[in-house]
């Protein structure tokens, strides 16, 4: 049953990190990207501390394997993969935003090669690399949008793919005795107060209509369910999958966020995104041969 349960995760925090797009829309022109990161962290952390109180005995951080983890989980992955996406988001076009971050599952094997000597085959290469094909397929970019926007909007998406890749790996490397849940709730709180550092840094200011019905609905959609219940999904994949399998759902998140503006807004769902979507699922199911190859024989 552990494999099922992985897979209905998987696809679970698909759906939660991809509908987040919309909500991340909606808030960033009144909040400054920063801030509107910081934020979201404030408000998915207590309950989350709330809940580890009263679910675990071993809820606080003890050994240094402890601390470490959180100390890699909340600069890496919380505070400068939001951090810079949020910032990157700003001066680059959507389409080139999701292709740069797309780069995350094929940057997570190159640092599990270095960081934990793991080996990537030939055609788990190419699983790899047919994921980002679809991803490509279903955004479409072309030479006109990849050109609009700034480069260094640009670099920092890269830089956000690259700071959640290094650091998902690189936590694998310690053997904390907190559960996800507790992992999670410590690193956001770390995160959280780094990007109010950066933000208190470079001077972000409120923008008129950040009290709009739509902005608080948008925040606390994206702070209860894209953040306070997607990330501790994703940190335990990464302890029970491992980082290469666990960012392969940056791959679908397009496909979610497609879906999405179809079912909210309305927005048409083009013979590309399904074509792309077939593609995205066929470099997943190379990479998980074995364990389909398992499944089809039981089912025999």
């Amino acid at each position: 049953m552990g494999r099922y349960r992985n897979a209905g995760l998987f696809v679970l925090l698909a759906v939660l990190f991809g509908a987040s797009f919309v909500a991340i829309e909606a808030g960033l022109g009144p909040l400054p990207p920063l801030l509107f990161a910081g934020i979201r962290f404030d408000l998915a952390v207590p309950p989350l501390l709330v809940y580890s109180a009263w679910r675990y005995d071993a809820w606080l951080p003890r050994s240094r394997a402890d601390f470490a983890g959180i100390l890699v989980a909340g600069v890496a992955v919380v505070a400068a993969n939001n951090g810079l996406l949020f910032l990157g988001q700003q001066t680059t076009t959507p389409a080139t935003a999701s292709v740069m971050y797309g780069l995350n599952p094929i940057l997570a094997p190159l640092f599990a090669v270095v960081l934990l000597e793991d080996r990537i085959d030939l055609r788990d290469g190419l699983g790899i690399l047919l994921g980002l094909v679809g991803v490509i397929v279903i955004v479409q970019p072309n030479p006109e949008t990849l050109t609009q926007g700034s480069t260094v909007g640009q670099l920092l998406v890269l830089g956000a793919a690259v700071a959640v890749a290094f650091g998902s790996v690189l936590l694998r490397r310690f053997d904390t005795d907190l559960d996800s849940v507790p992992l999670t709730a410590w690193a956001m709180a770390l995160g959280a107060g780094l990007l109010h550092v950066a933000s208190l840094a470079l001077g972000e200011q409120v923008g008129p209509g950040a009290t709009a019905p739509s902005v608080v609905v948008a925040l606390l959609s994206l702070s209860l369910f894209s953040t306070a219940l997607a990330y501790p999904i994703y940190f335990g994949l990464i302890r029970d999958i491992g980082p290469v399998r666990a960012n392969l759902v940056a791959y679908l998140v397009p496909v979610v966020a497609a879906l999405t503006g179809w079912l909210l807004l309305q927005e048409p769902v083009t013979v590309e995104t399904v074509l792309g979507f077939l593609v995205v699922v066929a470099g997943v199911s190379l990479l998980e041969r074995r364990v389909l190859a398992v499944e089809f024989a039981r089912l025999r």
